[in-house]
């Protein structure tokens, strides 16, 4: 690699990494923070949660990395751009490949590294979160380990306790006001769940049973089984969806899965998905090649690099996601989600090859220009404002 490739490759890669790590660090954060009730719901330590947030952290990395590839190029090329560099470039007769090189083969690593992700290691922490999740709530006492705070353990089912040894629950309160046309509360002196958490053992106590009607019935009881079956039936077991799936079972799926017979057409789209996805970084490294990849005047009015090369990178993202959920449907439209990404590429391809840059039409450039100028002397006007000057 010459001199100038490792220049423009370790620029980028800077830039790159300063995009992707912030924008992941907040992704991330939103993500772990709506799974909090993990420990506020089953009393779980806070080394359990951290497991957890790990596990979250690979899911997310995918489809945060080409957007960071495509700042991280963008940002690059127009600094260099602004600091006249591209133009030196091309006075010096140096070929249009040695700034395209290194990116392409940045963004052919990536690609290989999202294939790679999005195939084998995506799955595999989906399944650990949804096990860690279902394990957590396995355990009814864990569930009630705090003490003197109600849980909810169902719907219209609470449970309180005072005091908590072993597997012995002192001071048993459970309001259960599943039946609609009565409502029960149980107070016992303790109780027990049993192995198997399919019963509640309760001694020493009294039931209250009030009907609709305002009636209300008190009965006491030396030992009292409460049935927990309902809720237990599930519990400790991890309900897997299409995108929990691995690669080898979306390419042989098993006919007498539930969900599979329910919507196999889900498990169809999820499989061309993932053998799609990972084009993504190329695609969107071409797209950034081709808006900010030559030498242009300061004196050409245009929309930003990075404002074309972002709403290009959304927009194909969500005509992704559209083709997918076509797929979905329709399952002979499934070629598309192929289509999309190789058509961005073999367009940006030739775009390159030939030299021919894509246009907006002039009015819709000049629109976009305006707006962006409208809004920077606003932003300007209302920064003097506050500083009491002149801009």
């Amino acid at each position: 690699m010459k001199l100038l490739e490792r220049y423009i490759l370790r620029r980028v890669v800077q830039m790159f990494l300063t995009a992707l790590l912030p924008v992941l660090a907040i992704i991330w954060t939103t993500q772990v923070l709506q799974r909090i009730n993990l420990v506020t719901d089953s009393g779980q330590s806070v080394g359990s949660f951290m497991m957890l947030a790990t596990l979250i952290l690979p899911t997310l990395v995918s489809a945060v990395l080409p957007f960071a590839l495509v700042i991280g190029i963008t940002q690059t090329l127009t600094t260099m751009n602004n600091d006249s560099e591209l133009a030196v470039i091309d006075a010096a007769g140096a070929p249009r490949g040695i700034i395209a090189r290194p990116i392409v083969g940045l963004a052919i690593l990536l690609s290989i590294f999202s294939f790679f992700m999005v195939n084998f290691v995506e799955s595999k922490v989906r399944v650990g979160v949804r096990e860690m999740i279902a394990s957590a709530y396995a355990d009814l006492l864990s569930t009630v380990i705090e003490e003197k705070s109600f849980r909810q353990l169902g719907e219209g089912l609470y449970v309180q306790i005072s005091e908590r040894q072993g597997r012995i629950l002192k001071g048993l309160l459970v309001a259960d006001s599943r039946d609609p046309n009565s409502s029960f509360i149980y107070y016992a002196r303790e109780g027990a769940v049993e192995e198997g958490g399919d019963a509640l053992l309760m001694h020493d106590g009294e039931v209250q049973r009030k009907t609709l009607e305002g009636n209300v019935t008190v009965i006491r009881f030396d030992s009292y089984s409460f049935d927990l079956s309902e809720l237990t039936a599930n519990r400790g077991q991890a309900s897997l969806s299409y995108r929990d799936r691995d690669l080898t079972f979306l390419l042989n799926p098993d006919p007498d899965e539930p969900q599979y017979r329910e919507r196999p057409e889900r498990f169809h789209a999820e499989l061309h998905r993932r053998l799609s996805i990972w084009l993504f970084p190329l695609a969107f490294a071409l797209i950034a090649l081709v808006i900010c990849g030559d030498a242009r005047s300061h004196r050409e009015a245009r929309v930003h690099p990075m404002v074309g090369s972002l709403v290009s990178g959304f927009a194909l993202f969500g005509l992704s996601n559209y083709t997918v959920s076509l797929a979905e449907r329709q399952p002979n439209l499934t070629l598309l989600i192929y289509l999309l990404p190789i058509g961005i590429i073999v367009v940006c391809v030739f775009s390159l090859m030939t030299g021919k840059r894509p246009r907006l039409p002039r009015p819709v450039s000049n629109l976009l220009a305006q707006m962006l100028s409208n809004i920077r002397r606003m932003t300007t006007d209302r920064l003097a404002g506050q500083q009491g000057g002149s801009p």
